[in-house]
């Protein structure tokens, strides 16, 4: 791994949960870290209720647009975590990839996002602690 490692999030819209987690680790570990997010099938624009669920916790993602994932992308990074986009991930060796299952925010409530919100950033939190 690099002096200052790089982590790349995927999920199929890179619309809530990869954006959510970027938006963390960007927040709480600064410029220790290098931040992609981007998806499988990228959606229109990153889902209103998770940009809602992200600014009760001081953190604004509403700028944040949905990537395509390319295969240069994975290359660059140390870190590959997932979130439901299968096989449409690349794979290369040398990599340290995790596949975090949660639920996808799409087409929920805020009240339902919150837990996922949650849920990332304790994850992200350990991402942090073991880098």
């Amino acid at each position: 791994m690099t002096e200052r490692p790089t982590v790349l999030f995927v999920c199929v819209h890179n619309a809530g949960r990869s954006q959510m987690a970027a938006g963390y680790l960007q927040h709480l570990a600064g410029d220790r870290v290098r931040v992609y997010s981007a998806g499988s099938e990228p959606a229109d624009r990153v889902n209103a209720v998770a940009v809602q669920a992200m600014a009760e916790e001081g953190i604004d993602i509403a700028a944040a647009e949905p990537a395509v994932l390319e295969t240069d992308t994975v290359r660059q990074s140390d870190i590959v975590i997932t979130m439901g986009c299968g096989d449409a991930c690349p794979v290369f060796p040398g990599k340290r990839y995790e596949d975090w299952e949660l639920d996808d925010p799409a087409g929920l409530p805020l009240e339902r996002v919150r837990p996922i919100r949650d849920a990332i950033r304790a994850r992200v939190e350990e991402l942090i602690a073991g880098l």
